[in-house]
């Protein structure tokens, strides 16, 4: 750290009153020049991480500008005919309305369904529609900056994820277990090729949730004890030094600590190093005076109290979680030197019942029929929960035998007992640190491994427990940061959070936030903000195979990052999309029958950061055959239009947005092709273009051409609502 950062620090850590420290919090964070010896991740010395509970990436972030939210221009179809915005309760329409802190009591909104059964039957295989069924009409709640400045503040002066979902789509533990050890089922089951039961697997709340005391005369366990590794354990081994800050007797019970459902932790003895760093009494005071005296372990976890958890429902709030949150910064931030070595991850278990808009990227559900709707580059036997026994271990019978299957709810008809465990709805992840600083967005689909893949990025580790699917499909999260030029001179201001208690209160005293009669109008600010660089690289092309009646997608992935498609037939809406996980160098295809719609098809296809296809046609009419190329070099894009049939095709070429030409008329001879040239610098590589004709014919592309620099998120978000 230079001296004149280190006299900027100590001056604003010296400012007169509490309430004047915690207001520039963030401008003392960001005073700080990230230690930058090797530009590398090695320049990392401490790792912390805080899960806080249960709030949906949407419910949070869906209004801000710049981010993959309300303002998406590619909602994915419903069966209804609606798109993923109108979801119902069965009765009426309802679309994400805002729980307005002025006139509600937002600050402590109804907390909603969040175990595996309601949250398969609402997520539908990926078909969605009945959100509010399954979760409440309280799940489409959102807030606005108005009503979380803190948590808006944070994202806008570090760095937040709109792609990182909860791994499993169900509640706290399996998400814990999973952000704790990698997996949430028995890693060596997976690797064999069997799916696992709740014997060896978590669906619901169970083994976490402890009675008795620490130290004496001790907790009592629920369920069979995991065996496998756990984070904690990996690090052990490996001589890298770590600790739990929490407070053993306030820790909702033993819910917010995902090792306590392994064997390591249950059997640790007094002394050992896994109970003296995960099992006993370290506080946040004693976090920062582990930060003061520079002994902050290389990778530690801060554990809430039920009451600083931001759970939905009281207690908690986001007034009161940020106040916490607040603390823990403070906290990691007192001492310039540790701090300007330190990454501090805060994210959240899973999204209680609340609404997310974004289809999971997941493994392929299975038809009822027990076809398997989509396929893999990747083995994925055992990456499902088998619950085709029926019988069950659940929390709320102190772990006695069931013998009904209460893992699925009855209305759930769509699919039978084998089920994907996830990924699960996006969730928010804040990256803070003085690699991360300046307002950036992350669009690289990550999950609760991706934490754990980060360790393993920086201290040559291996968790053992992460699936290869979850390796191929998952960031590590180091395209996230700035190792090689982090230091930046931007200081926003950060709102005060001393007054929860009187935000709570007021917040009491109005009536419920309830979703409105009528629909509500979908609300994002509009603009960009700065978005890193990704490694995607995808391409869809379709054939016509005519003699089969089939049209056939072809899915590459020429990037360095798996990704997975997701495919829904508009003519069949009624069946579950289809989704294929394309590891970085390979490529699938999978065909569609045509025969019932005399040729006709209707395809759409999503991946991630706003990648959209569409392909609409028929294939018993002369039609072209429509190939973008990324100019990755420049940011530009090919369109390569052939025309492979024997009569003269006349098409359109439309720009759908970002104010390129609005519509090209071409004409191509029998057995020719064109290839025309769009420079995409105006929009940060953003592109949105069809080719159209008066047959039916349509083929749309858009997303953004990746060329390993940095750019900005999508200027067309929110312009159309």
């Amino acid at each position: 750290m230079s001296k004149l950062q280190r006299r900027k620090f100590i001056k604003i850590s010296a400012g007169a009153g509490i309430a004047a420290l915690w207001g520039s919090l963030l401008e003392k964070a960001l005073a700080v020049e990230a230690y930058n010896v090797s530009r590398s991740i090695n320049d990392v010395q401490h790792i912390v991480i805080l899960m806080q509970e249960n709030r949906s990436f949407d419910h949070y972030f869906g209004a801000m500008r710049g981010v993959r939210g309300f303002g998406d221009r590619f909602p994915i179809p419903l069966e209804s005919g609606r798109r993923m915005f109108d979801q119902s309760d069965g009765k009426r329409i309802i679309t994400p309305y805002r729980a307005n802190g002025k006139k509600t009591n937002a600050a402590l909104i109804n907390g909603t369904p969040h175990d595996f059964q309601d949250t398969q039957a609402a997520w539908n295989q990926g078909k969605y529609g009945f959100w509010p069924l399954f979760k409440t009409p309280y799940s489409m709640a959102y807030y606005t900056r108005e009503e979380i400045p803190y948590q808006y503040a944070m994202a806008e002066a570090f760095t937040i994820s709109d792609a990182y979902h909860c791994s499993i789509a169900t509640g706290t533990d399996p998400n814990r277990i999973m952000f704790w050890s990698g997996s949430n089922f028995n890693p060596e089951k997976r690797a064999a090729g069997i799916n696992c039961t709740d014997e060896d697997s978590e669906p619901v709340n169970l083994r976490c949730w402890i009675t008795g005391t620490m130290p004496e005369p001790g907790y009592t366990y629920r369920g069979n004890a995991f065996k496998w590794p756990t984070i904690p354990d990996v690090l052990q081994d490996a001589g890298i030094s770590w600790r739990i800050y929490q407070d053993p007797n306030d820790n909702w019970t033993g819910a917010m600590h995902g090792c306590l459902a392994f064997e390591s932790f249950r059997n640790a003895k007094k002394g050992s190093p896994i109970y003296e760093n995960g099992m006993r009494h370290w506080s946040i005071n004693d976090l920062a005076n582990d930060v003061k005296n520079n002994k902050l372990p290389q990778v530690s976890w801060v554990l809430p109290s039920q009451i600083n958890s931001e759970h939905p429902s009281a207690p908690s709030s986001p007034y009161r979680a940020s106040d916490f949150t607040h603390h823990v910064l403070a906290a990691i931030t007192s001492n310039p030197e540790v701090w300007s070595k330190t990454v501090f991850f805060l994210t959240f278990d899973e999204n209680d019942g609340l609404f997310d808009h974004l289809p999971a990227p997941a493994v392929p559900s299975y038809n009822i029929d027990g076809s398997l709707a989509g396929k893999s580059t990747l083995k994925l036997d055992g990456m499902y929960f088998n619950n085709d026994k029926g019988t069950s271990v659940f929390p709320y019978n102190l772990g006695k035998p069931n013998n009904t299957r209460i893992y699925q709810d009855k209305r759930d008809t769509i699919s039978g007992n084998i089920r994907p465990w996830g990924l699960g709805p996006r969730v928010p992840m804040y990256i803070i640190s003085p690699w991360s600083k300046g307002g950036w967005i992350h669009s690289e689909i990550a999950d609760h491994t991706s934490v754990a893949q980060f360790i393993e990025k920086r201290f040559g580790v291996i968790v053992p427990a992460i699936s290869p699917w979850h390796r191929a499909i998952s960031s590590d999260l180091t395209s996230a940061f700035d190792f090689e030029n982090p230091n930046d001179p931007k200081f926003p201001s950060l709102p005060d959070t001393s007054n929860f208690e009187i935000l709570d209160e007021k917040s009491k005293k109005l009536p419920k936030a309830t979703a409105p009669e009528k629909p509500s109008k979908l609300f994002q600010e509009k603009g960009s903000r700065f978005s890193r660089a990704l490694a995607y690289r995808l391409h869809c092309s379709i054939k016509y195979l005519r003699n089969e009646k089939q049209v056939q997608l072809i899915f590459e992935n020429k990037g360095s990052k798996g990704a997975v498609y997701h495919v829904y037939n508009m003519h069949r809406l009624d069946m579950i999309p289809r989704r294929y996980t394309v590891e970085a160098g390979k490529s699938l295809q999978d065909e569609w029958n045509v025969s019932e719609n005399k040729g006709s098809y209707e395809l759409e296809v999503y991946g991630p950061n706003g990648y959209f296809q569409k392909f609409s046609g028929n294939i018993n009419k002369n039609e072209p055959t429509v190939a973008p190329e990324y100019d990755s070099g420049k940011g530009g894009i090919y369109i390569s239009i052939n025309n492979n049939t024997g009569v003269k095709l006349k098409a359109e070429i439309l720009s759908n947005a970002y104010s390129y030409a609005k519509k090209e008329i071409i004409s191509i001879e029998p057995g020719k092709n064109i290839k025309l040239y769009r420079n995409l610098e105006p929009s940060g590589n953003w592109y949105d273009f069809s080719v159209k004709m008066k047959s039916g014919f349509l083929h749309r592309f858009a997303g953004r051409v990746e060329t390993g620099k940095h750019s900005v998120s999508d200027p067309a978000m929110a312009m159309e609502i």
